[in-house]
């Protein structure tokens, strides 16, 4: 019986590691491929002299550039800020983005008193309004907290409220038949109902984040990578401003990947993402 056991599961250990690799993992591991050729493009042209250090730097350097900041510790306290700035703002943004939107999808009152406004201030650059919001709140951190929180309202506010508009007005009925509270509704019809675009929402808003927070952090600070970049510039530190753009692409990517992760756990129920899953 143990030899029979040992041999099914060597059988089984075998057969799993023949098996092909999947279609979603190889392309997962080709998603990374071009990447990785201009990284490579990159640093050999960089190498032989064909871009001048002072242009572009080889990502090498910019590596050394890295390991630098991080032995002294100056790279983790600017990254620290920059996050901790990020964070608070997109807090306080998509929870007012959400009630709002909540509002505005069930309430043609909601809609006439807050939309209009809302678009109006969304058309509005960033930039123009830096010069009010330094009238309003000055140069400390407030200001730059309440960029970021208005850079992240509209994307939730926006995909929320088409979220809530698609929900099927049966359902709604159905909930009134059975009796179900608004907090019941609200948790079973109206979350799974919009997610999907609230999630979008979501992953627009943390783009427009670091947007807000690099145009935050030119205003009078000390901290943050926003200022680390700016420092750089004066300097012509071009290793230095390399970095910052890879800090912020690094984490624009892990910041999708998770809202990534929150879709494959909340809407493993839609037929959609079910399907995008087995493949």
């Amino acid at each position: 019986m143990a030899d029979l056991t040992s041999s099914r599961n060597s059988y089984v250990t075998t057969h799993q590691a023949s098996a092909p690799v999947s279609r979603a993992r190889l392309y997962q591991w080709l998603s990374w491929v071009v990447p990785a050729a201009v990284l490579a493009l990159w640093e050999v042209t960089a190498r032989i002299g064909l871009i001048e250090p002072q242009v572009l730097p080889a990502p090498s350097r910019v590596l050394d550039t890295a390991i630098t900041l991080a032995r002294n510790g100056d790279l983790f306290v600017h990254l620290g800020v920059s996050l901790l700035r990020a964070a608070v703002g997109f807090v306080i943004g998509g929870t007012i983005a959400l009630v709002l939107a909540v509002l505005v999808g069930f309430s043609p009152l909601a809609q006439a008193l807050f939309d209009r406004s809302i678009q109006m201030i969304r058309a509005v650059p960033f930039l123009a309004m830096l010069p009010l919001v330094i009238v309003w709140f000055g140069v400390g951190e407030v200001a730059k907290i309440f960029l970021v929180a208005l850079a992240v309202l509209f994307p939730i506010y926006i995909n929320t409220v088409l979220g809530i508009r698609q929900i099927d007005p049966k359902l709604m009925e159905l909930a009134k038949v059975i009796g179900l509270n608004w907090r019941a509704v609200v948790r079973r019809i109206i979350l799974p109902g919009a997610m999907p675009s609230i999630l979008t929402g979501v992953r627009y808003a943390l783009a427009h984040a670091w947007l807000a927070l690099v145009i935050a952090e030119t205003l009078a600070t000390t901290k943050g990578i926003g200022f680390l970049a700016m420092d750089a510039r004066e300097f012509l530190n071009t290793n230095v401003i390399l970095l910052t753009i890879v800090i912020y692409a690094v984490i624009g990517v892990v910041a999708d990947a998770f809202v990534r992760a929150l879709e494959s756990r909340y809407l493993s129920w839609h037929a959609n993402f079910a399907k995008g899953d087995a493949k």
